[in-house]
């Protein structure tokens, strides 16, 4: 009981004490309670950029105005067409350029290379025959300078060096044997062209010979002999051009005089070599 007692005194005094606290006091200056601050508005946020690079942009090139087209010329849009000169020459004296006009001008100086009047002919031949245990091989180089005197025909004089090599004997007549001969002659020869690049080539050669020897039953004696020999050849050519100025000629030729005195066995082939000179 007496605790109690004292207990509810003590509560009484602090409640007494908390009102004493939380009255006013006279003639003391007024409360103010600060107002609290405003909160600072939100920053906006940027994404970071990364630094710019430099960037090189070439200058636009210059743009030439294009000339205006030629009358009687096309001129493709968009393309540059060099300016044409109208000032008069040799092949133009009125300084126009009519269209086809220099394609025909290349065309006719093509044609004048191509057609000169001397020319340089040259070439080699081969030739072999065999009969009844003779044979004969021949090797010749024929030089020559030709002369047209149209498109179509030409003619010249020319030089001829024969090397034959006579075989006899054999085929049970005892051993082969073998004899060298030179022969040196003049010729001159004409071609006619027929069609595109075949022509038609004959030639006349007289030439100092060295032949083999027979003696008057017809049997040959294994000796040579001088003797002037003349020779007429003809056939047919084909003509493969290189150039204006350069061709090459394959020749199969007969030779009309085949005997004993012939220095040329049938068929006679030629590879002959032209070339144009002069204008």
């Amino acid at each position: 009981m007496k605790y109690s007692l004292f207990a509810l005194l003590a509560l009484g005094i602090s409640v007494g004490r908390a009102q004493a606290q939380d009255k006013p006091v006279l003639g003391a200056p007024p409360v103010v309670i600060p107002a609290p601050a405003p909160a600072p508005a939100p920053v906006p946020t940027q994404p970071a950029t990364a630094p710019e690079i430099p960037v090189y942009t070439a200058p636009a090139p210059a743009t030439t105005p294009a000339p205006a087209p030629a009358p009687g010329q096309y001129q493709p849009p968009g393309q540059y067409q060099p300016p044409v000169s109208n000032e008069p020459s040799s092949t133009s004296p009125s300084g126009l350029e009519l269209p086809g006009r220099e394609v025909a001008r290349r065309q006719a100086r093509e044609h004048a290379q191509a057609n000169t009047k001397f020319f340089i002919y040259s070439g080699f031949g081969l030739g072999y025959s065999s009969y009844a245990g003779y044979s004969q091989f021949s090797g010749s180089i024929s030089p020559a300078l030709g002369y047209r005197v149209t498109d179509r025909l030409s003619v010249g004089p020319g030089l001829s060096y024969a090397y034959n090599n006579y075989g006899f004997g054999g085929n049970g007549y005892g051993p082969t044997t073998h004899i060298g001969a030179n022969n040196i002659g003049v010729k001159v020869f004409g071609q006619f062209r027929v069609i595109d690049q075949f022509f038609i080539h004959a030639e006349y050669e007289s030439t100092r010979a060295q032949l083999l020897e027979v003696d008057n039953n017809g049997y040959l004696t294994g000796r040579t002999v001088s003797r002037t020999v003349q020779t007429p050849l003809a056939g047919v050519g084909y003509r493969q051009n290189f150039s204006p100025r350069a061709a090459a000629d394959i020749l199969l030729l007969y030779n009309f005089q085949d005997d004993y005195n012939s220095i040329y066995p049938n068929p006679v082939i030629r590879f002959n070599f032209l070339f144009n000179i002069g204008k």
